[in-house]
């Protein structure tokens, strides 16, 4: 169950990126801004979090809006896994995919679409293996 937390001000919000591993971004000079503090975070799934903290980052809080927007779509996490994070050191579950998808090879794809004249849709439908076991089936039978 939820409870009650103070408001979330700046130093709340560094110490989650921090506790977390976030990394501060530069500008392409090599800088660091002078208005924000910029923080990525590569997740396992290939997406890249990004997060600022205006400057100067010190006790003010957020308000309600713009926090709820900074928890969903720049941390991506709901309030008690920041709080979590920011009080108890326990980091946010974010697991990438279970399952790996194997991809087919490209020269596969192009025989397949090329060669067998199979739709690339369909291709792209198929597993690996079935990829393969379809372009054998075309060397061996023609069909």
């Amino acid at each position: 169950m939820s409870e009650q937390r103070r408001p979330a001000t700046r130093t709340d919000h560094q110490s989650f990126c921090l506790v977390e591993g976030w990394t501060e971004r530069r500008r392409a000079t090599g800088r660091r801004g002078t208005h924000h503090v910029n923080y990525e975070l590569p997740l396992p799934d290939g997406r890249i979090l990004y997060t600022r903290i205006s400057h100067p980052v010190d006790r003010t809080d957020y308000g309600p809006s713009i926090w709820a927007h900074i928890l969903r779509d720049q941390l991506v996490v709901t309030a008690d896994e920041f709080w979590c994070c920011v009080d108890d050191k326990v980091l946010p579950n974010r697991q990438g995919p279970t399952a790996l998808v194997e991809s087919i090879p490209a020269g596969v794809v192009r025989a397949l679409v090329v060669d067998a004249r199979v739709p690339e849709g369909d291709v792209r439908a198929m597993t690996k293996a079935q990829a393969v076991q379809r372009l054998a089936e075309f060397y061996t039978n023609g069909t």
